[in-house]
């Protein structure tokens, strides 16, 4: 079975990797992120995980990149109406926690309704 590398780098090696080093290897918009420091909410979360890493945790932070830290933990990442239980796994690092979760889920049309169309205004009611 192949082991699993981010950008050339092992997955041992990522998890004893400082936040600084780990955001080299990623993208733009994620480096000036994590180099521009964690937001007090996203640290918090992040020391949470580190102290209880088999505990689920909730948050609202959608806009924190995945971390190595992280990997293993269970969230519960806020979609704007309920928390959505997500387990991070290799495969997220890089990418942001709001990704993962949708916020909107599709339309499922049924049936038209009474009065929808002209003809449905002459049925009789029960």
């Amino acid at each position: 079975m192949a082991k699993f590398m981010f950008r050339g780098v092992e997955l041992e090696q990522l998890k004893v990797m400082p936040a600084e080093e780990f955001a080299k290897l990623l993208k733009s918009r994620q480096r000036r992120h994590i180099k521009r420091g964690l937001l007090p909410a996203q640290k918090k979360l992040l020391e949470d995980i580190k102290k209880h890493p088999d505990k689920f945790h909730r948050t609202h932070a959608r806009d924190m990149p995945v971390l190595p830290q992280m990997l293993g933990a269970k969230l519960g990442i806020y979609s704007g109406k309920e928390y959505v239980p997500v387990t991070i796994i290799p495969e997220m690092l890089g990418h942001r926690l709001g990704e993962l979760v949708l916020t909107r889920k599709a339309v499922k049309h049924s049936a038209p309704g009474f009065g929808a169309t002209k003809s449905s205004r002459y049925v009789p009611l029960k």
